[in-house]
């Protein structure tokens, strides 16, 4: 029998709890999860990309409807916890009560308001959650906003509005920024850099009274007399533990709720873990000792041997793109030395502080890469008498010889810290990449290292390319060309985040060397304009390759190759004899049947074109885009009409899902193929969208290929129906046209982004409707057929007879 299980509070840890238990024993639990925010677990450390624009708040989602569904978990979402009868072993929320064998308090933190006049005026907020996130989101352009705290959550807060447009304000108590992780010198530095963004910052300053009209913040008030205007305050000066209901229970609780090592509060059938938590008299605010409370905490619910265990720890942060590290005891005493570098050039400061031959102390700036290193050896008391001259130059530079930062990494002790977030170290890399993980979304997936904040990528990455050797290859981030410095994902995030709707607001916003472009960056830039802005921009027929501005295929020899539609594969006797008739009228040389099901023809002149095209369409017969980064074919098989095992209606479904999505933009060539049963006679299983009919339904895989690169599809989810599969399909083509890099294959997207990430997107059902509305908005605009449009005045694309042979692709 399965033991009920409820756990109360959905943040990190209890999301990690969830994964832990799931993944070890999914028989042991039925979990009901309660969570007074109306939804479930998301990655807060990722809120200050959300509210900068960077990201959606569906990006930042670790566990959707899909996880939940799949791990029968029961979700209590939007309802708050009242009561815990620990007598009777039930929890009581406001929709009812649920029994429980073992019980979890995951009740995190709440931000500290400091007790102001007028602290609870209309637009007085703090920034701990979704709906203050979306608050701030809600401000726009050209608001005043005053952040009171100069810590982390502070500095995110007003980085973030600041993107946004506000005028931002940061008043902060003490004299220097971040003074709990940084030295004066190091917040001197970060002060440089955020006034550089347009933050104005009051150092050494005290908040007296927030100063309201009609109930409603309009200033801050100092105790010197100044009054700061604003018509938004945030409060962002601290957390603590969220005991009220641990207390009202009856269970032992100081600072937090008392846990022994297995995390065991002082009822035994009642664990704790996170910011709620109080450890051997210690509270705790950062991810990687929550992630370890709730692992010791799924080993003890499993009936486990584990203990937690507090360890020293690092802190390295990004704070509005600036890196920040810091570790151990750095504050000045007698009997300390100092050793700093500064490059002010590159905004580069690291010291480190040394007390008996022993570093005890790290703070950098600028360039944290050696951090790891540095900790190692604060947290293992290493000597340093024989590497002090070296020693704040990193690991590179030990025993007498500079080291390539490969070789330092492979210096790195097993033990040695590579993820803070996850708390994962070198070792446990190494691990999961001799069990087979041989990419970075391989590693994340079995060790969540570089999973969170992102900031350990590149350590993990050469970490890789020791292990690995010759068989890891370094992703390189290219410029999309010569032009410019960005790359393809730069150009795209910067388009959405700047609001570019023009390629003249590209060339200038994003400091193009050209006037114009060039024939690389401009087909490319062309097609995010097109997917991101459908209302906003019109399509530039000159930023297209030759074929695109064609409608046809150029051949070797200057002539073209013309391939009318033929939905999913099927034709008429009508179709065939307007195609022989025009082959015949038009000397074409050459009539082949493609892979794709439909008919090609080959030779055409091009002064030719606009009267073929004329002569089709009067057939019915409209462009099978054969030349375009779009849809291309729908291939099928004859299904349950004919076939005696055929499950489906495949040839219905593949005509459906090609009328749905012909003459959409993509980043590449987008190929279907529906097959009426497991026999595959479609070749489902190689194409960028397959689907299976089998007898209960429909296998949908994507991310298969058949070219330069031979690849099967990975299964992206099973469905009933016929209008399922469609809609899922619609929702991947939208998802790859709106976050490919320009000619990019759906294969090569789904390398990089995971597949886990598309289908968290794909099954949650409001991101799907968002993909499916945009994708239909897209395609009231763009699809029609350039044939016809053509046709209707052929006189006047007679110029095609002077074309010169260009490069296709």
């Amino acid at each position: 029998m399965k033991q009920k299980l409820v756990i109360i509070g959905a943040g990190m840890s209890s999301g990690r709890l969830i994964e832990t238990l799931v993944d070890t024993d999914p028989d042991a639990f039925d979990i009901t999860l309660f969570n007074a925010e109306p939804r479930g677990n998301y990655n807060r450390l990722m809120l200050s990309p959300v509210l900068s624009g960077e990201k959606t708040y569906e990006e930042i989602v670790t566990h959707d409807d899909a996880f939940y569904t799949t791990h029968d978990v029961t979700c209590r979402f939007g309802e708050k916890v009242t009561n815990i009868d620990r007598a009777a072993k039930v929890v009581i929320g406001e929709n009812g009560p649920v029994p429980y064998d073992k019980l979890v308090m995951g009740t995190g933190s709440v931000p500290i308001i400091i007790p102001l006049p007028g602290h609870d005026l209309e637009g007085v907020i703090a920034y701990r959650d979704l709906e203050d996130t979306q608050r701030m989101m809600a401000m726009g352009q050209g608001r005043r906003v005053v952040v009171i705290g100069g810590g982390l959550l502070g500095l995110e807060a007003a980085a973030g509005m600041a993107a946004r447009g506000a005028e931002v304000t940061v008043v902060h108590l003490m004299g220097h920024l971040m003074e709990r992780q940084l030295d004066e010198a190091a917040g001197y530095l970060l002060k440089k850099s955020l006034e550089g963004k347009g933050i104005t910052l009051r150092l050494s300053a005290n908040s007296k009274e927030i100063l309201g009209e009609n109930g409603h913040v309009k200033a801050l008030l100092l105790d010197d007399g100044t009054e700061l205007p604003c018509d938004l305050l945030v409060m962002a000066v601290g957390i603590r533990p969220n005991i009220a209901l641990g207390k009202e229970s009856g269970l032992a609780v100081g600072r937090g709720i008392h846990v022994d090592d297995q995390m065991v509060t002082s009822d035994p059938n009642i664990l704790s873990i996170g910011e709620c938590v109080e450890h051997r008299g210690a509270v705790f605010g950062l991810v990687a000792p929550l992630y370890e409370q709730a692992k010791v905490a799924a080993q003890t619910l499993l009936g486990h041997e584990a203990a937690f265990v507090q360890k020293s720890l690092s802190t390295k942060l990004k704070v509005t793109g600036c890196d920040l590290f810091s570790a151990g005891d750095f504050a000045e005493g007698e009997g300390r030395e100092d050793i700093v570098f500064r490059d002010p050039a590159r905004g580069v400061y690291k010291r480190l502080v040394i007390e008996d031959d022993r570093l005890i102390g790290v703070v950098m700036y600028g360039d944290t890469g050696d951090g790891s290193w540095f900790f190692g050896l604060i947290r293992d008391g290493t000597p340093i008498d024989d590497m002090r001259e070296t020693l704040i130059f990193g690991p590179a530079f030990q025993g007498g010889t500079q080291l390539d930062p490969l070789s330092a990494v492979a210096a790195l002790p097993s033990e040695a810290e590579i993820c803070g977030c996850n708390g994962v170290c070198k070792g446990t890399i190494e691990e999961a990449i001799a069990a087979g993980a041989t990419d970075l979304g391989a590693v994340r997936a079995r060790t969540k290292a570089s999973a969170s904040c992102g900031t350990c990528t590149g350590l993990v990455e050469q970490l890789m390319q020791v292990t690995l050797g010759d068989d890891f290859q370094m992703p390189t981030a290219q410029p999309v060309c010569g032009c410019c410095d960005l790359t393809h994902e730069d150009v795209r995030r910067l388009i959405k985040t700047k609001e570019l709707k023009s390629q003249p607001a590209v060339w200038q916003e994003l400091g193009w060397r050209t006037v114009n472009g060039c024939h690389v960056c401009r087909p490319a830039v062309n097609f995010y304009l097109l997917a991101d802005w459908p209302l906003d921009y019109a399509d530039d027929p000159q930023s297209r390759f030759v074929n695109e501005r064609k409608h046809a295929n150029i051949q070797k020899d200057g002539t073209f190759s013309v391939v009318p539609r033929m939905w999913g594969g099927i034709t008429t006797a009508d179709e065939l004899r307007a195609i022989a008739d025009a082959a015949d009228k038009y000397n074409v040389p050459t009539v082949k049947v493609t892979g794709g099901q439909r008919i090609d023809l080959l030779g055409v002149k091009g002064e030719d074109l606009p009267f073929i095209w004329a002569d089709l369409n009067r057939a019915g017969l409209v462009s099978g885009h054969a030349y375009s980064k779009g849809l291309r074919t729908v291939k099928t098989c004859v299904g349950t009409d004919h076939c005696r095992f055929g499950t489906q209606d495949s040839t219905g479904l593949g005509i459906k899902l090609e009328q749905a999505l012909w003459g959409s933009w993509t980043p590449h060539k987008v190929k279907l193929a529906v097959s009426g049963c497991p026999r595959n006679c479609a070749e489902a299983t190689c194409k960028d969208v397959g689907i299976v009919c089998v007898d209960s339904g429909y296998q949908v895989g994507v991310g298969g290929a058949a070219g330069m690169d031979v690849k099967e599809t990975e299964r992206l989810v099973d469905v009933a129906t016929e209008g399922e599969a469609i809609a899922v399909t619609i929702a991947f083509v939208q998802l790859y046209r709106e976050n490919a890099k320009y000619l990019d294959r759906p294969y090569k997207w789904l390398a990089k982004v995971g597949l886990d990430w598309v289908r968290d997107r794909i099954m949650d059902a409001n991101e799907r409707q968002r993909l499916i509305d945009a994708f239909e908005l897209s395609q009231s605009i763009y699809r029609k057929d350039p044939w016809a449009e053509h046709a209707a005045r052929p006189r006047a694309y007679a110029h095609l007879a002077d074309l010169t042979l260009e490069a296709a692709e």
